[in-house]
């Protein structure tokens, strides 16, 4: 098995550092880079009659899992021949005193058989919004009071593993098989400590740290004058997210057969689902390959992308061709299961999930 160094010391990340530490688009303000794509969408609706069409991608999921869908819903979906396959949850409804909350919290884990260190997480969210790590009992009182009340979390066991990847999945229905058409290798942003210089100091100075530093330093303030030991290793942010400072690496030339009948077995025990990421902790690249030694902590649909192309060696025309294949995709695939009865969300109704989700983000505590 592969130590967390030889993971981050993968030579395809190391070689793409080298050459280029932060891709000349990945950090353009959303409206800039996502107004194509957005034009593009609008043109798939008039071209298939149906501006919203790609929600009926996946009929089984509210929205399609454009926005505002449950995380621990969709999971729940997942048949029972591959829940082993699933890094193991519960979930927690915030109603109630602080004490009744960590009591039923400590309950429902333990039915489950998980023990700390677990990850929260917002049941409805996205990018990695308000995840935080609790360690035990204190942590988790802690963390509780932080997100608005009613809301509901996601406890799920923190995956030791050392990798991290998103796998894209598409298959047309009507299809026998889908297909990977993206896998992403996620690489947490880190510095090494030198002895002498301090946190502030190292993320200043380290060539993809550096070209965003308040992304990093805002996240560890109360850190930033800390001289981390020769050699000594620190992770800036928890989150394997693009947007929160992650280093995200194409890894596409990882799809083997076994990968992808492993991922197309899971996808199809699902109702109806068509098109998303799953997103898994791995032990190995070589066993990740042989479709083994993965737990899926999260599964995303017609709102997830195809993430590889924030690799820093992307180049912007590769990214639209990837972002038109994909959601040119999901609106072909809506259209057909439209045509078998489906219904697409509509756009008022759209709306009404988007603007619950934005206010909900809003509310959430700062990631880990």
């Amino acid at each position: 098995m592969e130590s967390p160094d030889a993971v981050l010391a993968y030579p395809g990340a190391r070689a793409q550092r080298a050459a280029r530490a932060v891709g000349w688009f990945e950090y353009w303000p959303d409206w800039l880079f996502y107004t194509p794509v957005v034009l593009h969408w609008a043109w798939l609706g008039l071209r298939h009659r149906g501006l919203t069409l790609m929600t009926a991608a996946n009929p089984a999921i509210p929205t399609g899992g454009l926005c505002g869908e449950s995380k621990s819903a969709i999971l729940d979906q997942i048949g029972a021949g591959h829940r082993r396959f699933i890094a193991p949850y519960v979930t927690l409804a915030l109603r109630g005193t602080a004490d009744q909350l960590l009591a039923r919290a400590g309950a429902a884990l333990a039915e489950a058989g998980i023990a700390y260190p677990i990850v929260v997480k917002p049941d409805i969210g996205c990018n990695g919004t308000g995840v935080r790590v609790a360690r035990d009992d204190a942590a988790l009182a802690a963390a509780l009071p932080l997100y608005p009340a009613g809301t509901t979390l996601v406890l799920q066991r923190l995956i030791a593993d050392p990798g991290e990847a998103g796998l894209f999945y598409i298959r047309e229905p009507g299809e026998a098989a889908g297909r990977i058409t993206s896998v992403t290798l996620k690489y947490p942003p880190m510095v090494v400590g030198d002895g002498r210089s301090s946190l502030q100091q190292l993320i200043l100075a380290d060539p993809r740290t550096g070209a965003q530093p308040r992304l990093y330093m805002r996240h560890m303030e109360s850190r930033l004058h800390e001289v981390p030991a020769s050699g000594e290793a620190v992770q800036l942010v928890f989150v394997g997210n693009h947007c929160k400072g992650s280093t995200f690496i194409d890894g596409r030339d990882h799809i083997t057969a076994e990968l992808t009948a492993r991922i197309d077995a899971i996808a199809r025990s699902m109702p109806d689902f068509h098109f998303g990421r799953f997103d898994v902790r791995y032990a190995s690249l070589a066993e990740l390959r042989q479709g083994r030694g993965f737990s899926i902590i999260e599964v995303n649909g017609a709102g997830s992308e195809a993430t590889h192309i924030w690799d820093p060696a992307t180049t912007l025309a590769e990214a639209y061709r990837t972002q038109f294949h994909h959601y040119a995709s999901a609106y072909r695939i809506g259209a057909a299961n439209r045509a078998r009865g489906a219904r697409a969300t509509p756009v008022r109704e759209l709306l009404q999930h988007w603007r619950t989700q934005r206010r909900l983000m809003r509310a959430y505590p700062s990631n880990d």
